[in-house]
């Protein structure tokens, strides 16, 4: 292969980590999760006995004890996942600068320039995995093919030995008989599109002439046709150690679930505040906005805008976000979780006056918000807000700018 890339995953996460810090815990059925009486109270990862037991991520506590009334909960410790995730990532930069984050638990690693330096690119994908284990007791799973699309597959396909290869020559062997909801990018709604026109592997959708799913997706559909051809040529980002601030956003599991745009605006509410209040506090502001909508079923799905100036202002991230949902989700679900980012930061500095509104009501708009802000960091976070907020104030009674809640990437799959 002239590329080598790896995709690297520290399967059930949270999991691994609890072990490592406490062995006992490989003893036991156990599972990584929050509080049951806030509804957080959802499984976010489980060690080997627990899996065996039949717990799933994403289920309730009350389903998990259903199946394992034995079962052992340990609330998660963020600070340690952090920890942990860096320093297994630090190995990585050992070998490479092309090390791209991919949440908390998995990356891509490109290998092919450190060939010269080190080994051939497969041994050394499975040195770096045998250091990780070595110095941390972490098990990580590596996927190496010749682009990060089929990479990020073959690191999904056996979890258990944790170390796939699959090359030019074995794609349509390996890959094309797959579901096409393996591949990346295509979510519940996209294989639901998908399998009404007849596609229900990688091989048919690789197969299907691209105009007639540029036609169906947009230019969504001409990624997805690359994508099932081994056409991806995205190169792995150089190593985001130490780089700026690229994105801010917050995301919340609900208490309850929510089965209208009533309650999701309330959320969005109080998330956008704590965006815009962060990004103010980094002196930046974003030109692209995107939601994240995960259903009771536990499928999410991500839709992203491109915003007409950058903004920092709560007003303006709320009101974009709920266009955008309103847009793209129709509630055939309720939804379980939520979350909205925004990234293409810029200096706050840069102003781009809109022809459509007068000069002074963004800065009015921004200074209110910025009262608002100091009067909560004073009296505390429900201390001023929206009437509306009290309609179900069980539903937003959180605080998502002191709440940096981190889930691995697996934790949305």
């Amino acid at each position: 292969m002239h590329r080598i890339i790896v995709h690297s995953d520290l399967n059930h996460c949270y999991a691994q980590i609890e072990e490592m810090q406490d062995p006992s815990l490989r003893l036991v059925p156990m599972a990584v999760g929050g509080s049951e009486e806030k509804r957080n109270g959802i499984i976010l990862a489980k060690n080997d006995l627990a899996r065996s037991c039949g717990i799933k991520t994403g289920e309730s506590l009350r389903e998990a004890y259903a199946k394992c009334p034995g079962l052992l909960i340990i609330h998660p410790d963020y600070d340690a996942y952090s920890y942990y995730t860096e320093k297994v990532k630090d190995i990585y930069r050992k070998y490479t600068d092309r090390v791209e984050s991919f949440g908390l638990d998995e990356a891509w690693l490109d290998l092919s320039a450190s060939q010269a330096l080190f080994t051939d690119g497969i041994h050394l994908a499975k040195q770096i995995q045998d250091e990780v284990f070595e110095k941390y007791g972490l098990k990580v799973s590596m996927g190496i093919s010749f682009n990060k699309v089929f990479a990020k597959l073959a690191s999904d396909l056996d979890k258990d030995r944790g170390f796939v290869v699959i090359d030019e020559n074995h794609v349509k062997e390996r890959i094309w008989p797959l579901p096409v909801s393996n591949l990346l990018m295509v979510g519940r709604h996209t294989t639901l599109k998908l399998e009404a026109m007849g596609i229900t592997t990688i091989g048919q959708l690789a197969s299907t002439p691209h105009h007639i799913l540029t036609r169906r997706f947009g230019k969504t559909g001409m990624e997805l046709w690359q994508f099932a051809n081994g056409l991806d040529q995205t190169p792995v980002q150089t190593t985001d150690h130490g780089r700026p601030v690229k994105s801010v956003g917050n995301s919340k599991t609900l208490i309850h679930d929510i089965e209208n745009f009533t309650q999701l605006y309330e959320v969005f509410r109080v998330l956008s505040e704590s965006i815009a209040a962060r990004l103010r506090r980094l002196g930046r502001q974003g030109s692209v906005l995107s939601i994240y909508l995960r259903g009771n079923d536990l499928h999410g799905m991500v839709r992203q805008v491109k915003l007409s100036r950058p903004t920092n202002i709560a007003k303006e991230i709320l009101a974009s976000a709920f266009r955008l949902a309103t847009r793209h989700f129709y509630f055939d679900i309720p939804l379980r979780s939520v979350g909205i980012a925004v990234s293409g930061l810029v200096s706050d500095e840069i102003d781009q006056l809109s022809l459509f509104e007068t000069e002074q009501d963004r800065p009015r708009q921004k200074a209110l918000e910025t009262v608002i802000e100091t009067i909560r960091e004073r009296y505390g976070a429900r201390s001023i807000g929206s009437a509306s907020l009290l309609l179900d104030k069980e539903l937003t009674d959180f605080d998502p700018l002191r709440m940096h809640t981190i889930h691995p990437v697996s934790f949305y799959k």
